[in-house]
């Protein structure tokens, strides 16, 4: 389809081909026909002439009402966009040297989330020297696993992603 700036088709006046192959609003085929007679048609039919291939020879032209044509498309994109599945990532903060305590509560957090079949992302931050050591980041999350394994399954293994070691999970699927 050919388009203007405004990325919308070439309707009416806008189109600069001589000669057009011509389609009604009701499938008629008008064949090869000029482009003021194609505008003269469109015109007595109340109707807009609109550019769809720009590249075919003769360009193909349809005369159709495109206010009516635009909100077709606009409703339907609409539609496809309600249809479409919305994944909630939830993040989980964790340290190298974090206690038993705080471990308790973030599995908590995280086993509702997974519970609420949503996406939860465990991150242990590393800093200063803990740089150097990112195994103890893994270690942590090889530990957070089994207490949430009945819930969830492993998307992503444990992997470093610059000052982060981060682990996927994803809720079972039943």
């Amino acid at each position: 389809m050919s388009k203007n700036k405004k990325g919308e088709l070439l309707l009416n006046e806008e189109i600069r081909a001589k000669e057009l192959r011509c389609i009604g609003d009701d499938g008629t085929q008008y064949g090869i026909i000029s482009r003021s007679e194609a505008l003269r048609i469109a015109d007595e039919k109340g109707l807009d002439l609109v550019l769809m291939s720009a590249n075919a020879t003769p360009p193909v032209a349809k005369i159709m009402d495109y206010g009516k044509f635009k909100y077709k498309k606009e409703k339907k994109q609409k539609e496809a966009k309600k249809n479409q599945k919305k994944i909630e990532v939830k993040e989980v903060k964790l340290s190298v040297k974090i206690a038993q305590n705080d471990i308790n509560f973030k599995i908590k957090q995280a086993r509702e989330f997974l519970e609420k079949k949503k996406h939860v992302k465990f991150r242990v931050f590393l800093k200063g020297r803990e740089l150097s050591n990112p195994e103890a980041g893994v270690d942590v999350l090889k530990k957070i696993w089994p207490l949430v394994e009945d819930l969830g399954e492993l998307e992503k293994k444990p992997f470093a992603e610059g000052r982060y070691i981060s682990m996927y999970v994803v809720p079972k699927k039943k």
